[in-house]
């Protein structure tokens, strides 16, 4: 079992299932909506997703002209888990509190729209763009 939380404590969820691959997003998008690089994140079946506490505190932006969404907490402001589509959600790494100690680096997605001062390490397969998987 995997735990996580937003900065507060507020927003808690768990993970009903092993994990192990993380995919790091390099795009524009997410860079912006983190401020930093790109973003970290678990993709979990919903099955295995669990809401615990802190469901009112959850706000969700949609980009206009994009299929994509960002969750945060109203609280402090952590990005959340989110849904990009219907069967899986995105669940920023950082965000975990419990488990995850097999984790590790298994993709590097949009790696041609990444920062011009970032530099990505040896870990994990790097893609282009975003791929199906």
């Amino acid at each position: 079992m995997t735990k996580g939380n937003c900065n507060c404590g507020a927003v808690t969820f768990e993970i009903t299932t092993e994990i192990s691959d993380v995919y790091i997003c390099h795009c524009s998008i997410c860079r912006k909506s983190t401020g930093s690089g790109g973003i970290a994140v678990l993709v979990i079946a919903n099955d295995d997703f669990h809401w615990l506490t802190g469901t009112k505190l959850i706000n969700t932006w949609h980009k206009p002209g994009h299929d994509w969404q960002t969750s945060f907490c109203k609280n402090c402001g952590s990005p959340l888990p989110g849904a990009n589509d219907d069967a899986r959600m995105h669940v920023p790494a950082g965000l975990i509190s419990e488990g995850g100690k097999n984790l590790k680096v298994a993709h590097h997605l949009w790696v041609d729209s990444k920062a011009p001062w970032e530099e990505i390490g040896t870990s994990g397969k790097k893609h282009p763009e975003s791929f199906q998987g």
